[in-house]
């Protein structure tokens, strides 16, 4: 069974140097979580969203290669006009660090938060030499057994998963929850006092991080052969400073 701690040997920001080339030399994928503070019913951290698309992605590195960068607390109800010039520097920069793919993954599920990944990565993959993408953590698993909400079944069995002691499901208490986003609640989905779970989001995860891994895998196969491999001579101290 897939276990809910998160490696630090995959997060960007816990490696040294050697060890960032290294990972980068083994598979050469980046993945980026992004998601807003915003509400998540009584019951649930604000960050839930980037929480879990992190933890989703640390599981795909885990399994597949690659680093994950930090959680990325921004969305599409900003300004694009400064936050998709600012997120190209980014992906830029960790072109520039030597990945071949840079797959960005939002974990607040509307299309707005894919729109404002891949036209910043656009730009960034548009000379052939990185591929990438940008999806929710369940775009390329949802299913029976993998899905998403707001605050009900599956986000709050995510969390349960990764981040039980931020979870507190007495807080709904044992009455009528309205469950269509709109206040008293601001839930969107099944109840989650009847239907989440740590089981639930264990399966979850498990599912969206082995297809995002692989998606990660199928797009540097899309690269030319020259293009596969770590761009980076050496992460030290005149050829590398920060992302």
């Amino acid at each position: 069974m897939i276990s809910p701690e998160c490696s630090r040997d995959v997060q960007m920001q816990f490696l040294r140097p050697a060890q960032l080339e290294a990972r980068g030399r083994e598979f050469p994928a980046v993945y980026v979580p992004f998601g807003p503070i915003e509400w998540h019913g009584e019951h649930l951290p604000l960050g839930t969203d980037a929480l879990k698309a992190h933890g989703v992605l640390c599981k795909a590195a885990e399994r597949h290669g690659g680093v994950v960068y930090p959680p990325m607390f921004v969305h599409d109800g900003w300004g694009m006009d400064v936050v998709t010039p600012t997120l190209t520097q980014l992906f830029d920069r960790l072109k520039s660090t030597g990945f071949r793919v840079i797959i960005g993954v939002s974990g607040h599920n509307v299309r707005g938060m894919i729109d404002m990944i891949e036209a910043a990565l656009a730009p960034v993959l548009d000379d052939g030499t990185a591929a990438g993408a940008g999806m929710w953590e369940i775009t390329l698993s949802d299913g029976p057994d993998s899905s998403t909400d707001h605050a009900a079944k599956w986000e709050t069995s995510d969390m349960m998963f990764f981040h039980p002691d931020r979870v507190d499901i007495d807080t709904l208490g044992d009455g009528p929850l309205n469950l269509d986003m709109k206040a008293p609640s601001g839930i969107g989905g099944l109840d989650p006092r009847e239907h989440a779970s740590a089981e639930v989001g264990a399966k979850c995860v498990d599912l969206a991080s082995d297809a995002i891994g692989r998606k990660a895998h199928e797009l540097l196969a899309t690269l030319a052969p020259e293009h596969r491999a770590f761009g980076k001579e050496r992460i030290a101290v005149g050829t590398w400073w920060m992302v």
